[in-house]
């Protein structure tokens, strides 16, 4: 796998993948960028829910799982001093949909969560090496 990165201008850079998408890399506004893309600890973040997410998304479909919903949110905690890696980050699996709650389909769903952050998400399996890497799930039913 290979990536490359163009300077634009001040802190905005390009990332192209091997298949040529482009994303947009920036600072915020107050760290000198222009805040018109994500920043690069921002992108680690998303990175573990989109490798999670279609790991998840394929598992449940495997199961025949039907939702109305499906949506990560991720939140880090970051070193105060430099380096600012992360320390702690934490994963939440929030699904919407009707008989979410029974029994049988709740194991189903937790346990395609417990695949994807325990052996196939390579991301979040690389974080969990450095950083305290929780996860939850959340249902709600409409």
């Amino acid at each position: 796998m290979q990536v490359k990165v163009h300077h634009i201008k001040g802190m905005h850079f390009e990332g192209e993948s091997q298949s040529k998408i482009r994303t947009q890399i920036d600072a915020s506004v107050t760290a000198g960028g222009t805040g018109i893309g994500s920043s690069p600890m921002e992108m680690v973040l998303m990175a573990i829910a989109g490798c999670s997410g279609m790991d998840v998304v394929s598992i449940l479909e495997k199961m025949r799982v039907n939702y109305q919903r499906f949506e990560i949110s991720v939140r880090g905690d970051r070193a105060n001093e430099h380096p600012r890696v992360f320390t702690d980050i934490e994963v939440c699996y929030q699904f919407w949909g009707e008989g979410l709650e029974e029994e049988q389909i709740l194991k189903k769903i937790k346990r395609a969560i417990d695949l994807s952050m325990e052996k196939y998400c390579s991301v979040a399996n690389m974080i969990d090496k450095v950083v305290n890497l929780t996860y939850r799930l959340e249902i709600n039913s409409k």
